[in-house]
């Protein structure tokens, strides 16, 4: 076509002639958009983009500097409770973070002709040599991609191999495979009778629910903690630190552990990991293990009614270069944070700073819902911010009657 745009325009005139209601797409807008980030990088088949409400949330007080931190969301009351957790978080001095890990898996599975060659080729490859062999095949695919470590699993005569490397400020999964590829290709040289099944047998895993990735980290493994003043957890939360506490213990903790949660251990760690995701270009889907948490809170102070809370969140899958970072309006959010882009001064530094801002957001969210819960005031707050006031009369309506 002439131009981008006008790829797009024709293939929505087609898509409309298909649609049962053929005026349907004229509410999804596709003019003045910048295609050419997105052709061959972010998306297919073309029609049009999403526009997606950004709230900021902040000033969140991280490490002695602050940042607004942007999130697209469709949920009322989610940036504004945010919001108050972040207030209630600098009120109290602020947040502490370190990054605990750093290193990104992909975990193929190969097979060979029986269990006991696959033991054999597992013994080779916990070898000092044989991991040496394989990070140097590894490592020459990149000038980033460095090999950690391996994880093997046995299974019969398939094999698990869970190679985990540093990506520098990208997410890194592309280039974790291409080191992995050739990786398996130099031991295939080792072992001939070897055949690699999937670059993937999702041991690495991604994009679901696996205790691995909460057990031994994925992508930036980070800590979050803070101290709330006795007076701010009464005056900006509404509430006291013994009832969020108790709250925190039955429902993050207790709750969990009876639903069998693997990761879980938190109030809504994904609806903030979700929202920033989508504003910062980030792959939303590794939003499942991503939000991995476990959200502590306890008393401490000199009178013991200050809250302590801190968030572990051990595998948050995230970048600042490549996908959808690429594009100018998540670039602009990743901007408002300082991270935009690959760090020049030390590689890596922009994902790892991104990473603690995200589990310290969600710190703050954990914090303003827990309270909400503990004063019993969700429900009504939900009303306000994410129903139609009509619906709000209604409650107060049926609260008066049942009180009478």
């Amino acid at each position: 076509m002439e131009t981008q745009e006008r790829g797009v325009s024709i293939r929505r005139q087609m898509l409309s002639k298909k649609l049962p209601e053929p005026s349907s797409l004229q509410y999804l807008p596709y003019r003045n958009y910048n295609y050419s980030l997105v052709m061959g990088a972010c998306c297919e088949n073309v029609i049009g983009y999403m526009p997606i409400p950004v709230g900021v949330a902040g000033p969140l007080f991280l490490d002695n500097k602050e940042f607004h931190v942007p999130m697209a969301t469709t949920e009322g009351c989610l940036v504004a409770s945010t919001n108050r957790g972040c207030r209630a978080i600098c009120l109290g001095g602020g947040a502490s973070s370190r990054i605990l890990a750093d290193g990104m898996t992909r975990g193929p599975v190969v097979r060979l002709p029986t269990a006991c060659q696959a033991a054999e080729v597992k013994v080779w490859l916990e070898s000092p040599e044989g991991f040496k062999i394989m990070r140097e095949a590894f490592d020459s695919t990149s000038r980033f991609a460095r090999l950690q470590k391996l994880i093997i699993g046995l299974a019969g005569r398939n094999l698990y191999i869970r190679f985990q490397s540093g990506t520098g400020d990208a997410m890194g999964m592309n280039m974790i495979s291409k080191g992995t590829e050739k990786a398996l290709a130099r031991l295939n040289e080792e072992f001939p009778d070897l055949q690699v099944i999937a670059i993937s047998g999702n041991y690495c895993t991604d994009k679901k629910p696996a205790a691995i990735n909460w057990i031994e980290g994925r992508g930036k493994s980070v800590v979050c903690e803070a101290v709330v003043p006795a007076k701010v957890v009464r005056e900006v939360l509404k509430t006291t630190t013994e009832d969020i506490v108790e709250v925190n213990i039955n429902k993050n903790l207790v709750g969990s552990a009876m639903a069998g949660s693997i990761g879980g251990y938190n109030a809504h760690a994904a609806n903030i990991v979700t929202a920033i995701y989508i504003a910062c270009g980030q792959d939303a889907a590794q939003n499942v293990s991503s939000s991995n948490c476990i959200t502590l809170m306890e008393r401490t102070g000199f009178t013991n009614d200050d809250l302590y809370i801190s968030c572990t969140m051990p595998s948050i899958e995230i970048g600042t270069v490549g996908g959808g970072t690429n594009l100018l309006p998540q670039q602009a959010c990743l901007q408002m944070l300082g991270v935009q882009g690959a760090s020049q001064d030390n590689p890596g530094e922009n994902a790892r700073q991104l990473a603690k801002i995200v589990c310290a957001t969600v710190m703050a969210g954990e914090l303003s819902l827990m309270a909400a819960l503990a004063a019993g005031h969700l429900v009504k707050s939900h009303m306000i911010h994410n129903r139609s006031k009509i619906n709000l009369q209604d409650l107060q309506g049926t609260c008066t009657k049942k009180a009478a």
